[in-house]
């Protein structure tokens, strides 16, 4: 625990997860060592094996407290309003991919949803109905929140699906302009407005970071042979 004071770690790779990530972080007086994945569900004891032999150094000796696991609905629903009910948070799907973020979204949509019933309703004088709902919180959340959601599925396609792009995503990571709009993003749980010919000069890198590890991974495979 001692190790895990003041510290998180995030471990990627195909053995913790081949979609998602690892994960150990300081909970109260204990750690929490975790993964996920939404591909390979029969194959999650495999990975939680995986992220326990990579931590092992650092919690060896220590007491095992719980094993439980939960799904995570990374897939916003695509009915999330019909007559007069409206989903908000996990039921709705509200949880981002890539990072796993939920806790934020679940409370700002439930939020969103009860201002949208006070607007509809007429702070209470009239029967609120489907279209109401779909007009006042589905349509405001989704012009304020889809673009991050299909933003990130798109990062988790094409970084997380082998070690060789997991590898070009954490060469792109050291990259300060990266840090930074990520750090914003994730902050205020949108996209950030960055420098357009920053952000050019970002997806350049990407691409560059992308390419030179798979050339990296043909020449490790062909020095195994």
């Amino acid at each position: 625990m001692r190790h895990y004071e003041n510290l998180a770690e995030m471990y990627l790779g195909q053995d913790v997860s081949p979609d998602f990530y690892g994960w150990v972080f300081p909970k109260s007086d204990h750690v929490a060592v975790g993964t996920g994945t939404i591909h390979s569900k029969s194959d999650i004891k495999v990975y939680q094996q995986g992220i326990k032999f990579r931590a092992k150094p650092k919690i060896d000796g220590g007491e095992l407290i719980k094993v439980e696991a939960h799904p995570i609905p990374e897939h916003p629903r695509p009915v999330r309003v019909r007559g007069r009910v409206a989903l908000v948070g996990d039921a709705a799907g509200y949880v981002t991919k890539c990072s796993g973020e939920g806790i934020y979204f679940a409370a700002k949509s439930g939020r969103m949803c009860g201002e949208a019933i006070v607007r509809a309703s007429e702070g209470g004088t009239r029967m609120i109905n489907e279209q109401d709902l779909m007009r006042e919180y589905l349509k405001r959340w989704d012009g304020e929140y889809r673009s991050t959601f299909k933003f990130l599925e798109l990062l988790q396609r094409v970084f997380y699906s082998s070690d060789v792009t997991r590898e070009a995503m954490v060469e792109i990571c050291g990259d300060e302009y990266v840090q930074r709009m990520t750090f914003e993003s994730y902050l205020y749980k949108k996209m950030a407005r960055g420098n357009p010919f920053e952000d050019l000069g970002m997806g350049m890198k990407c691409l560059g970071s992308l390419a030179r590890c798979h050339i990296l991974a043909r020449e490790m495979e062909l020095l195994r042979i």
